[in-house]
């Protein structure tokens, strides 16, 4: 699997879907979006989740889908994270020095609000495990 290809985020949604800390957090708020998932040298997302009311109801390669979420940093990066998944601070330093980026997205707004914060920053432990 390469990152972020089909398989990949049919995976990362299975394991997403299962947890029901991220779930039931995302649930809780009604979270309803379509995130992009990818690099930032190349002009799209390579993978996306569809989530409604907080679960995946559908992953795969991005095919044009518009995004409110489109987050992107380097294959590398997401190796580390994956590895050894960042919390909130390592987050922000990444945020601020370029190593993160969201090309659709208010990051600022998204760590304002913990019932937010805490289901993204849960999404890299599930990352590691695909």
């Amino acid at each position: 699997m390469a990152l972020f290809d089909e398989a990949w985020m049919t995976r990362f949604a299975e394991i997403w879907n299962g947890d029901d800390e991220l779930t039931g957090a995302l649930g809780a708020i009604g979270f309803n979006s379509t995130i992009g998932y990818g690099v930032p040298d190349e002009d799209s997302p390579r993978g996306v989740l569809v989530v409604e009311n907080g679960k995946v109801a559908h992953a795969g390669a991005w095919n044009g889908e518009a995004l409110n979420w489109d987050i992107r940093a380097s294959e590398e990066q997401w190796q580390k994270w994956m590895a050894k998944p960042p919390g909130m601070m390592g987050l922000g330093t990444a945020f601020t020095t370029g190593k993160l980026k969201f090309v659709v997205g208010d990051y600022g707004a998204m760590l304002k609000d913990p019932g937010m914060a805490k289901p993204f920053i849960r999404t890299f432990h599930l990352m590691g495990q695909v």
